[in-house]
C-alpha cells in the first residue's frame, strides 16, 4: 500500500489532465448516447409500437419492460449513492471520505438517467406537461407515477444542494489552481468560462460560513438518512407496484425493504467500479486505498445478505399454502432463468465476500470489481423480470392461454447502453470542472483537522464492519 501523502495537486489532477484514453472514452460514450438518441427520435416518430411494448393480449408481450426495469435500477443506484455519502458524514465513517463525493455524483447522474427513462417510456414527452404538470393538483393524490416524479425531483434538488454546499469550500480554497479558459474572438478576450462557473458556485462566499455550512450539510445528511426508508426506493418507488392487489407478483409490504436492499447493493457496486476507475486513471492508490475497497466489499456483502433473505421471505410466503394467483407468480420465479441466474450470482458474490473474511488473502481489487459487476447485472435483470412477470401472472387474466415471452427490443437495449454512456459522460465532464474528491478527505488523510467547522472523526469501529484479519 502506498505511503505517499495526498496533496491538493493529487485531487486536482483530473481537472488538468487530458489523455488519449480520456478522449477515446468520451468519444465512445458520446457515440453510444447519440445512437440511443437517434433510436428515441425514431420511437417518437413511429410510437411505442417499435418496442413491442403495449402489445399485451394475444401478442404475449408486456406493457412495461426494460424501460421500467432500468428506471428502477437507476433510481436504486442513485438512492443508495446518496445514502452512502450521507452515512459517511453523519456517522463519522472517515475511511470512506475519499469516495463520498463520487457517491454524490453517482446520485446526480443516476437520477438524471432515471428521469430520462420516464420521458422515454411516456411515448410523448409533452405528456409530462399536459398530463402530469398540468393536472398536478389532481394526479398527485392518486397517481403513483406522479409520486415518483415528485420524489425524484425532490431528491435531485436535495442532492444538488448537498453537493453544492460541500463544493463551495473546495472551490474557494483551490480557485487559483483550478482550470481556466478565456477564449479570444476577433482579437478580443472573452470572460473566463470556467471562472464564471466557479464564481456562480461560490457567490457570496466567506470563510465565516464554513461552520454554518458544515451544520447545514449534517442536517441534510440526517434528512437523507431519515427519508431513505420512507421515500424513493424505500417507499414511493415500490408503492408503484406494491399497492396493486390485482398483480400478486408485485403486491405486498415487503417490496419497500426489498427495493431498499437492491438500491444499496447496486449503489455500493457502482461506487466500487467508479472508485477503481479514478484510482487507476490518476494514480490515487494513496487516496482511495485498498482499505476503502475492503470496507465497501464488506458492506456489499451485508446488503447482499439482506437482499437474499428478503427474496427467501417472498419465496416462502408464495410457496407455503399460497393463493392460486400467488402460487403462479412464485412458481414462475422458481423456473425462469431471469430470476434464478441473478440469485445465483448474488449468492456467489456473498460466498466470495464471506471467504475473504476467513482468508483475507483472497481479496483483490479486481475480484471486487467482478463482484460489483455481477451485482449490478443481477439487480438489473431481477428488477426487469420483476416488472414483466407481474404482467404475466395477474389475478384476473383477460386473455386465455399461458403468457407469451418477452425480450427487449433493439431500441430498449440501446436505451440501457445510452444511459450508461450518459452517466459516464457526466463523470467525465464534472471531473474536468471540480474536484471529485473532497478537500476535507485529503486534509483528513494528511492528519490536518484544523479546518473550520469540522468535527473530530468518530471511532470507525463503532459504525462499520472490521476489515482487518
Amino acid at each position: 500500500m502506498s505511503t505517499k501523502t495526498p496533496t491538493e495537486e493529487d485531487i486536482l489532477r483530473p481537472t488538468h489532465t487530458f489523455t488519449k484514453k480520456y478522449v477515446a472514452l468520451f468519444g465512445a460514450c458520446a457515440l453510444v448516447f447519440g445512437v440511443f438518441l437517434v433510436g428515441w427520435m425514431y420511437q417518437l416518430q413511429q410510437g411505442l409500437v417499435v418496442t413491442g411494448l403495449s402489445d399485451w393480449g394475444t401478442g404475449g408481450g408486456v406493457t412495461w419492460g426494460l424501460y421500467i426495469g432500468a428506471f428502477i435500477w437507476w433510481v436504486g443506484i442513485a438512492h443508495g449513492g446518496i445514502i452512502l455519502s450521507a452515512a459517511v458524514r453523519l456517522l463519522g465513517m472517515d475511511r470512506y471520505m475519499p469516495v463520498a463525493r463520487l457517491a454524490e455524483l453517482l446520485t446526480i447522474a443516476g437520477l438524471s438517467a432515471a428521469g430520462f427513462y420516464i420521458l422515454v417510456h411516456m411515448g410523448r414527452p409533452d405528456r409530462m406537461v399536459t398530463s402530469v404538470l398540468g393536472h398536478y393538483h389532481i394526479t398527485v393524490n392518486n397517481s403513483p407515477l406522479v409520486w415518483d416524479v415528485t420524489v425524484i425531483t425532490a431528491y435531485f434538488v436535495l442532492t444538488a444542494t448537498y453537493l453544492g454546499l460541500t463544493l463551495r469550500y473546495d472551490i474557494s480554497r483551490l480557485r487559483d489552481q483550478l482550470p481556466s479558459f478565456a477564449p479570444e474572438v476577433g482579437g478580443r478576450q472573452l470572460p473566463d468560462v470556467y471562472g464564471l462557473i466557479y464564481d456562480g458556485m461560490t457567490v457570496g462566499y466567506s470563510e465565516k460560513e464554513d461552520e454554518i455550512i458544515q451544520r447545514m450539510v449534517w442536517w441534510l445528511a440526517l434528512a437523507i438518512i431519515i427519508m431513505a426508508p420512507l421515500l424513493l426506493h424505500g417507499g414511493v418507488i415500490p408503492w408503484l407496484f406494491a399497492v396493486l392487489p390485482s398483480y400478486p407478483g408485485w403486491f405486498g409490504a415487503i417490496q419497500g425493504p426489498q427495493f431498499l436492499t437492491i438500491a444499496l447493493t447496486s449503489a455500493i457496486s457502482g461506487v466500487i467500479l467508479i472508485s477503481y476507475a479514478f484510482r487507476r486513471a490518476y494514480d490515487w492508490d494513496h487516496i482511495i486505498t485498498d482499505d476503502v475497497f475492503r470496507g465497501l466489499l464488506l458492506w456489499l456483502g451485508f446488503f447482499s445478505l439482506l437482499f437474499l433473505w428478503l427474496q427467501l421471505q417472498q419465496l416462502t410466503a408464495g410457496s407455503f399454502a399460497p393463493t392460486v394467483d400467488h402460487a403462479d407468480a412464485t412458481a414462475s420465479k422458481l423456473s425462469h432463468p431471469m430470476y434464478i441466474v441473478p440469485m445465483v450470482m448474488v449468492l456467489g458474490v456473498l460466498a466470495y465476500i464471506f471467504a475473504t473474511t476467513i482468508r483475507p488473502s483472497l481479496f483483490s481489487k479486481k475480484r471486487a470489481i467482478v463482484a460489483g459487476v455481477f451485482v449490478l447485472f443481477a439487480t438489473l435483470v431481477e428488477k426487469t423480470y420483476f416488472v414483466i412477470s407481474g404482467f404475466w401472472y395477474p389475478a384476473f387474466g383477460i386473455y386465455e392461454g399461458t403468457p407469451g415471452d418477452y425480450f427487449p427490443s433493439a431500441i430498449e437495449l440501446m436505451s440501457l447502453a445510452g444511459t450508461i454512456g450518459m452517466v459516464t459522460l457526466i463523470f467525465l465532464v464534472v471531473s474536468k470542472l471540480v474536484p471529485v474528491v473532497e478537500l476535507h478527505a485529503v486534509e483528513h488523510l494528511r492528519g490536518d483537522h484544523g479546518h473550520g467547522g469540522d468535527h473530530e472523526p468518530a471511532d470507525d469501529a463503532a459504525t462499520e464492519p472490521e476489515v482487518e484479519a
